[in-house]
């Protein structure tokens, strides 16, 4: 048989696709990770005894999702997390995914490193869907208090009258408080163009029919039975 030879340019050529291919797919599968990862931690939170009240969760219009968030500092603090955002819409059901970043810095009584499950309920939508491509400030642009706990609480909350968001965190380290004041919310567009396979604004993938893959669907009735519950 006879060898056909490829030049070698077009050798580094396909050599050079199948990188970019093999890269593609890795970066898709690393945003896919977030997903599930989100899924878990709403999992665990709805497996507690002090978890977000399902009358919270029925009224909100928003939410966000960062797994192992890192928090770390000694008087100065700094945190750092990637997790994802949806939004409920008109009919009650939610939203595809936005991947978004959460990043800012602490002066306080705080020491140590810490990994938390971080989880913001947002009361309007609009707080979402209106970041676009720039990002808010807690505590500044958006109010934030600590959320009330327990299945069925609904006694002693200003939920419905005060705090645009409600923060819900897990600690898996030692540290000795944490504070969201300040804090920079932002859409992460390259993790959210490596999962869609194209560039799209928030907006966008907000309003966007069902995305079919089987990820977001576990996420999505996750969130679904825990507010039902």
């Amino acid at each position: 048989m006879k060898r056909i030879k490829l030049p070698k340019f077009k050798i580094a050529l396909l050599l050079c696709a199948g990188l970019f291919l093999s890269a593609s797919v890795n970066a898709q599968e690393k945003e896919e990770k977030k997903v599930e990862a989100a899924t878990t931690v709403l999992t665990d939170f709805s497996k507690m005894k002090e978890s977000i009240p399902s009358e919270l969760l029925a009224v909100t219009q928003g939410i966000i999702v960062v797994p192992k968030l890192i928090n770390a500092g000694f008087v100065i603090g700094a945190k750092r997390g990637k997790g994802v955002a949806m939004v409920k819409r008109a009919d009650g059901t939610w939203s595809n995914p936005v991947f978004v970043t959460i990043t800012g810095g602490s002066i306080g009584a705080q020491i140590g490193v810490q990994s938390v499950d971080l989880v913001l309920v947002f009361k309007h939508s609009t707080s979402l869907t209106d970041i676009k491509k720039s990002s808010f400030t807690l505590g500044g642009d958006l109010s934030v208090a600590a959320g009330p706990v327990g299945r069925n609480s609904t006694a002693n909350t200003d939920y419905k009258l005060e705090a645009e968001v409600y923060s819900y965190s897990r600690s898996k380290g030692l540290f000795a408080g944490i504070s969201l004041n300040g804090a920079s919310l932002a859409i992460d567009a390259e993790a959210n163009t490596e999962f869609y396979g194209k560039a799209a604004s928030a907006h966008k993938i907000f309003a966007a029919p069902d995305n079919s893959s089987a990820i977001v669907k576990t996420l999505k009735s996750t969130l679904t039975t825990m507010q039902e519950k």
